[in-house]
């Protein structure tokens, strides 16, 4: 009985585990966490008592389960907490309330195995729902569990089959579990578990939410990367900490720097908000066989910045990357770039791992200071202020640029100004029908985005072309995983002034240094450092794993077709030299080269059948050598064992040293009738020990008669080999 409970108890904890990995997945709310818990802790104090589901009742409740989950997924009854997946969060549900009915009702052995394989299929779900690297610890505690079962229930069931004999009156020993046979029967499980899960990682997209910094859903973008932003936006963005993607920098020595990763511009201010003029105008980008999508070409002077970027669940089709990004390399098959040099894909709501090259050089001061060209009619956009606007902020642009003699210098002169005269803060102090003119000349506090407008627009009303820009700036670098970690808390927004004679958009922050410095301190203190190493685990998980998505499976789907093409090459050539030689050796054979080459030629082929007989007789000989081996090892691994295991090992070289000399042990004779049938007097002496030992009570006096066997052996050895 206490094995028979110890089973259930495992049986229970499979059920844990296939729950523990959908859970870790974020697939599950705080209600159905609570309601499953609670049926297995009701199924296991009812266990064996009157008050289980009859097994009929559990019949009638699954068959009924089934439409009413679709009929729910179909009228979206049920919301999906976490996963962006619909299908996949229902399934989830579903297979656990058909493991939690089959807890509740009566269970025969039947009952056990359906509720194991739900929890097999949860396993496997998880493993494309899950991108938290708790789960490769829930995954291998299940399988600990599961062998743990299997052995129990060999054990219970060697049990229940001896009690059947007894109670017929069969004579008949213990059943006893083997060893080999659990060992088996669990490294199959082992194996039939990895078997099925691998493939499914490498066709699954990961579309979980969990991990040790994940949230319940997709990472809230609020208004901070719409076509449409109102002043105040980054403030509430600002707020959180959740992670929004990290940033792996090649060359490294970058990783670390003070980073933009630019995400929306828009041109177009109307005193509350910004948005595009062009919303429509975009063009498609389509990538190459190798997935790589050219954005720009690549100046002589170029400064290039190659950074992996895996992006989290954001409610935004925007790809983020450093200013002026040249090309694009991920699993998507175009991306749409718009009239602002922003980059979009079709995909929202989803994790994207990419890898984008840019440019972060820009022209010198000099350069710059130079550049007072006209602009032409396609900037004229970029130029236009509100309908109504507060006239002080002409006044007061004038008065900051005064002593500044190009557009390079009033551009520096406004943002220092901006940065030095007025404090930042999160809080929503501007306001009014007029929240510009309220920040510069009232509060004057704010956050980026009142300071990114009122350089945009004091430089706009001096006649120099500008934009705003959102996105995100700096973040937290993990020198443990090499890895930067931008989070919400980073959003940004600062402005680009155009200069045609480059034929450049040029970043100038006016921030103060306050709200620049949003990043640096999330691994600090010992709080931050096991922050630090949980937080380069999950990278490591989210990279090597998480990450591996369509771009991961075009690249090992273009290795494997390049190694196919290889291998074909390889063999059309082999085929090709071969057919070549064989010709050239048959004009040989038939004299066209000369009687000399002939008889070479005919050497050859002498030569080549004796080397194939040779190699012919030697595979012979090793097929019988493995056979016997092989038929040793059976009877040791899956025969009755002596007490000692020296006597069959005797008794092995025993009939190794016979086959050598053409003695072969037919399976049909026992040793004895095997050593009468030999014409060596030494074979029966050393059969006759070989029993002996096999059940000798008395350790030393079977070592003195293997001692004894061993000299007979050797004896043996010599007339074999004289004879």
């Amino acid at each position: 009985m206490a094995q028979e409970r110890l089973l259930q108890a495992l049986s229970y904890a499979v059920a844990c585990c296939g729950f523990l990995t959908l859970w870790v997945s974020g697939t599950f709310g705080i209600l159905a966490t609570v309601l499953y818990l609670g049926a297995i802790a009701l199924a296991w104090r009812l266990e064996g008592t009157r008050w289980q589901i009859s097994e009929r009742a559990g019949t009638v409740m699954i068959v009924l389960a089934l439409p009413a989950f679709y009929l729910a997924w179909r009228l979206q009854a049920i919301p999906v907490h976490g996963v962006e997946n619909a299908v996949a969060g229902m399934l989830a549900r579903m297979i656990l309330a058909l493991s939690a009915i089959k807890l509740l009702q009566r269970k025969k052995d039947r009952d056990w195995v359906f509720l194991h394989l739900m929890t097999f299929f949860s396993v496997l779900l998880a493993a494309g729902l899950s991108i938290s690297p708790l789960y490769l610890a829930s995954f291998i505690l299940y399988i600990i569990v599961v062998v743990a079962t299997i052995v129990v229930w060999e054990n219970v069931s060697s049990a229940r089959r001896t009690r059947l004999r007894k109670a017929a009156r069969k004579d008949s020993p213990a059943d006893h579990p083997s060893l080999t046979k659990l060992a088996g029967v669990s490294l199959a499980i082992v194996s039939f578990t990895v078997f099925l899960a691998v493939p499914l990682f490498f066709v699954l997209p990961r579309v979980g939410g969990a991990g040790f910094g994940g949230s319940d859903g997709g990472v809230a973008t609020y208004s901070g990367f719409s076509d449409t932003v109102r002043l105040g936006g980054i403030g509430r963005i600002q707020q959180s900490d959740r992670v929004v993607m990290r940033v792996q920098t090649a060359p490294s020595e970058l990783a670390g720097a003070d980073g933009y990763y630019r995400g929306v511009a828009l041109d177009t201010f109307d005193g509350l908000s910004w948005s595009k003029s062009r919303p429509q105008s975009r063009e498609t980008l389509l990538a190459a066989p190798d997935d790589r999508i050219v954005i720009d070409d690549r100046k002589p002077y170029s400064q290039l910045v190659e950074q992996e970027i895996y992006l989290e669940p954001i409610d935004t089709p925007i790809l983020f990357g450093q200013p002026r990004i040249l090309e694009v390399t991920s699993g998507v098959s175009a991306l749409y770039r718009d009239s602002y040099e922003s980059l979009a894909y079709s995909r929202t709501g989803e994790r994207m791992s990419y890898t984008v090259v840019s440019d972060i050089s820009t022209p010198t001061a000099a350069q710059l200071r130079m550049d007072n060209a006209p602009y032409g009619h396609d900037i004229e956009r970029y130029l236009e202020l509100p309908e109504h606007y507060d006239k002080r902020i002409f006044s007061l642009a004038q008065t900051v640029t005064q002593k500044a003699a190009d557009r390079y210098g009033k551009a520096l002169a406004v943002r220092d100004y901006l940065r030095s005269s007025y404090g930042y803060t999160l809080e929503q102090k501007a306001g009014g029908d007029q929240p510009l003119s309220d920040f510069l000349f009232n509060v004057r506090e704010g956050h980026c985005e009142y300071f990114a407008t009122a350089m945009a627009i004091m430089l706009r009303t001096q006649g120099i072309a500008t934009r705003v820009v959102n996105g995100f700036h700096g973040g937290d670098y993990n020198s443990a995983s090499g890895v930067t970690v931008v989070r919400q808390r980073n959003a940004h927004s600062w402005v680009e002034v155009y200069f045609p004679r480059e034929g450049q958009w040029v970043l100038f922050d006016p921030t103060p240094a306050a709200g620049r410095n949003l990043g640096g301190g999330g691994f600090s203190g010992l709080t931050g450092q096991i922050s630090k190493y949980l937080d380069a685990l999950e990278t490591v998980w989210i990279q090597y794993f998480v990450a591996f998505d369509s771009h991961g499976q075009a690249a090992i789907s273009r290795s494997v077709r390049a190694s196919a093409r290889e291998a074909d090459s390889a063999l059309t050539a082999l085929l090709a030299e071969t057919a070549r030689t064989i010709a050239d050796w048959w004009r040989d054979i038939r004299g066209d080269s000369g009687q000399a080459a002939r008889a070479w030629a005919i050497t050859y082929f002498a030569v080549g059948l004796l080397l194939l007989a040779a190699l012919i007789l030697l595979l012979r000989q090793a097929v019988r050598v493995l056979k016997v081996r092989g038929q040793h090892w059976r009877r040791r691994l899956f025969g009755a064992r002596s007490e000692n295991p020296d006597a069959d090992a005797i008794f092995f070289e025993l009939v190794q040293m016979l086959e050598r000399k053409g003695y072969v042990r037919r399976h049909s004779q026992t040793p004895l009738e095997f050593a009468r049938s030999v014409p060596f007097p030494e074979v029966g002496k050393v059969t006759s020990l070989y029993n002996r030992i096999r059940f000798a009570g008395d350790k030393s006096a079977a070592r003195d008669l293997r001692n004894e066997a061993r000299g007979l052996l050797a004896e043996l050895e010599r007339s074999l080999q004289s004879s």
